[in-house]
């Protein structure tokens, strides 16, 4: 039902000159699950882990892996953004802003609790600013204050299932026809650029996960487990590196594989060469650095 299209949204413009092929889609393909695309990415970061334990070294905020993850996906999203796109109410819409959610413990116990974060990404923003927003955003969602989706859930499971289930059932009607609050789309971690879930930190690996009906995220990347590997060079030596899994699901409307590629090979351009894209971490780590703008492998097969 492409209804109401002449609304606007206060998180994306609508675009108006794709193909023919891509205004189909939403039509054909109605849902994201529907749209799925899944596709497996192995980054060397041996480079990166020098440059990381050089970077804390040098800084009283230590940075992780996951951080340095963070930052190259929205270097990659900022490069290419025809992945920062969403389809609603078979329309598809510009993201305005680069926006990543993702979940934390707030305790490493059984019982402990989720909190979602969600966190802006500057297109010219160096590593060490945004490392500074990722840690301050985990410290606020685990901290005692209530965050607003925490105040909005906890009064939403206060309303009776049949009255719960017609209020779901505005909301997305709402934002169907894009008149779901400004407010509500900001603080709700579903809309968002894309979900990352860090499940090596908890020790899993090989795993896929599938795109959220609600809100709009249009892409779900899972990050699995740091491990040391024999790979063959392209002479066939056999070399030991230090690799790391990214399990991507994407939501195949949005755009093509092609680009869908040339976006993850941009991301992971920046965790395998840090120091070309960031500099050095002993020196100007707090410097933006941009990413070249050479030509990009193919893409994958599983994307197209």
């Amino acid at each position: 039902m492409p209804l109401f299209p002449f609304f606007h949204r206060p998180d994306g413009d609508r675009v108006t000159d794709e193909s023919n092929v891509r205004k189909m889609m939403p039509y054909l393909m109605r849902g994201r699950n529907e749209s799925a695309v899944y596709h497996e990415q192995n980054c060397d970061i041996t480079r990166a882990r020098a440059w990381l334990r050089i970077y804390n070294q040098k800084h009283e905020q230590a940075a992780t892996l996951f951080h340095l993850m963070l930052f190259a996906l929205a270097r990659g999203f900022h490069e290419r953004p025809g992945v920062n796109r969403f389809v609603n109410g078979r329309h598809l819409y510009q993201r305005k802003h680069v926006e990543f959610s993702f979940a934390a413990k707030k305790s490493m116990s059984d019982d402990a609790p989720l909190v979602t974060v969600k966190v802006r990404f500057g297109r010219d923003e160096s590593f060490t600013t945004i490392l500074k927003r990722i840690v301050q955003a985990i410290e606020d969602g685990r901290g005692p204050t209530q965050s607003i989706t925490d105040k909005q859930l906890a009064l939403a499971m206060s309303l009776p299932s049949p009255l719960l289930s017609f209020t779901i059932t505005l909301l997305r009607w709402l934002d169907r026809i894009n008149l779901l609050p400004k407010a509500m789309i900001d603080s709700d971690p579903m809309f968002c650029s894309a979900f990352v879930a860090n499940l090596g930190s908890v020790g899993l690996d090989n795993s896929y996960h599938h795109l959220y009906e609600y809100g709009n995220a249009s892409l779900f990347a899972v990050i699995g487990v740091p491990k040391r590997q024999h790979v063959l060079d392209r002479r066939g030596n056999v070399e030991v590196l230090d690799t790391l899994q990214v399990r991507w699901t994407f939501d195949e409307r949005i755009n093509d594989g092609m680009y869908a590629g040339m976006a993850m090979r941009a991301v992971q351009k920046v965790v395998e060469d840090p120091t070309r894209h960031l500099g050095a971490p002993e020196d100007n780590a707090d410097v933006v650095g941009h990413a070249d703008a050479g030509i990009v492998p193919p893409c994958p097969a599983a994307m197209q």
